[in-house]
């Protein structure tokens, strides 16, 4: 049996705190901001620990070569232990999700349940992968939209996968290195999500948002205006 630590560290536990962020934000932006919002955020953790596990799963023989320490190729999780995991928290984040927020719920988990799972056994490595994967967050966003008016979340649904488009597309060359026009690219999404955020609040409650993302934009593209000077 694998120690717990190193069904942790599968599992990238820590990494799931970015998660029930997006279920928060499309319940605010749907109105339905309440009691049900934390197990819907449980659930949303649930399948991304599964994800986490699948990827290491589907990655297993690439990972030997380029990162031999992970929990699998280092042999302190066995493969198929992994997959167990990883069809296990699935299955228990979409009843969960169901629980929370019945069938309107249901009918969001089970495609995200789906696109992660795509992600990583089909398209991670194919040119649809960046599209996936912030498929996968903004339907995250749309979770916790379900019992409230969901059409007013797909403004945050949308800026959210936008965002996670850059990052996949970025991450997926961080190994092989890319030219410039990669960092260019994700540097122009990037300017158009920080844009994107401060378009729809009110006059009077523009400050917050304007300051935040101005942050988001100095931060996150100092660093790809970096990738750009040094794209390897």
């Amino acid at each position: 049996m694998p120690r717990l630590a190193d069904l942790a560290e599968l599992v990238r536990a820590p990494a799931a705190l970015s998660v029930p962020g997006d279920v928060v934000a499309g319940a605010a932006a749907a109105g339905t901001l309440g009691r049900r919002t934390p197990a819907l955020a449980a659930a949303s953790v649930l399948l991304y620990w599964a994800g986490m596990a699948a990827n290491d799963w589907a990655d297993r023989r690439l990972d030997a070569v380029e990162r031999p320490e992970r929990p699998i190729p280092s042999g302190r999780v066995a493969p198929g232990a992994a997959l167990g995991l990883a069809a296990g928290l699935t299955a228990a984040g979409v009843a969960l999700a169901t629980a929370a927020g019945g069938r309107r719920a249901a009918t969001v988990a089970v495609p995200l349940a789906a696109a992660v799972w795509g992600y990583d056994l089909a398209a991670k490595s194919t040119a649809a992968g960046p599209a996936v994967m912030a498929a996968c967050r903004g339907l995250d966003v749309l979770l916790g939209a379900t019992g409230g008016r969901a059409l007013r979340a797909v403004p945050a649904a949308v800026t959210v996968a936008a965002h996670t488009w850059t990052v996949t597309a970025l991450s997926r060359r961080e190994v092989t290195g890319a030219d410039a026009a990669l960092p260019l690219r994700t540097l122009a999404g990037t300017a158009l999500v920080a844009a994107g955020a401060v378009v729809r609040p009110r006059p009077d409650r523009a400050a917050l948002p304007a300051l935040l993302a101005g942050w988001y934009a100095a931060r996150y593209g100092a660093a790809q205006a970096r990738a750009v000077a040094d794209p390897r």
